[in-house]
């Protein structure tokens, strides 16, 4: 099994690259783990509380349950991963099976930050964007996706976002095997990326 990481900050085009590799590869051969899926349960605390978590902070996080479900499917067992919602800020009482595929990619803005789960990694991979292109990026989602006005994105992001990705985030880069500038818009990293990977695919088979 090959496990990938792909790291970035906010808004840098993590979501693309990933989405892209998967168009180049056969059906049923990845199995993505999105760290989104594993930010702890607020549903105890008040809404406006839980509107108020920094999500770019690696304490929002539940790591020894991401670390857990990477380490069942390299062993060949299914995992159930949970569903995360932005909108209430709480996990869903469903969760989807996760099978194990040949290969495993986990895809979040801080899973490079994790000792213990970067080395459950056979490739680190940093997706670099400019800090304007992200905060474009960044607005058209969460006005989106998540339901906030682009005064609460500006601010959420003034606050939280980029002092976070300043200290969580983009120090992590020095931990990646392959840096990706450009985001998803850099085709020549992602076929380089994809054949990578094709090439272990073909090792494991």
């Amino acid at each position: 099994m090959l496990i990938i990481g792909i790291a970035g900050g906010t808004g840098s085009g993590k979501t693309t690259v990933v989405r892209k590799i998967m168009e180049q590869l056969p059906d049923g051969e990845v199995a993505i783990l999105p760290q989104d899926s594993y930010y702890k349960d607020s549903k105890h605390l008040p809404l406006e509380e839980r509107q108020k978590i920094n999500f770019d902070h690696p304490n929002s996080i539940e790591w020894e349950l991401l670390k857990h479900h990477v380490e069942e499917l390299k062993a060949g067992r299914s995992v159930e991963m949970p569903q995360y919602s932005y909108l209430t800020c709480t996990r869903s009482e469903e969760t989807v099976k996760v099978m194990p595929r040949d290969v495993v990619i986990v895809e979040g803005i801080l899973i490079l930050g994790n000792n213990e789960l970067r080395d459950l990694m056979d490739l680190k991979v940093f997706v670099h964007a400019d800090a304007d292109d992200r905060l474009s990026r960044v607005i058209q989602r969460d006005i989106m996706e998540r339901g906030r006005t682009v005064e609460k994105v500006l601010e959420r992001y003034d606050e939280t976002v980029k002092p976070s990705h300043l200290q969580f985030i983009e120090p992590t880069k020095r931990y990646a095997d392959l840096i990706v500038p450009q985001g998803g818009q850099n085709q020549i990293a992602i076929n380089i990326l994809t054949h990578f990977i094709e090439r272990n695919l073909t090792s494991l088979n």
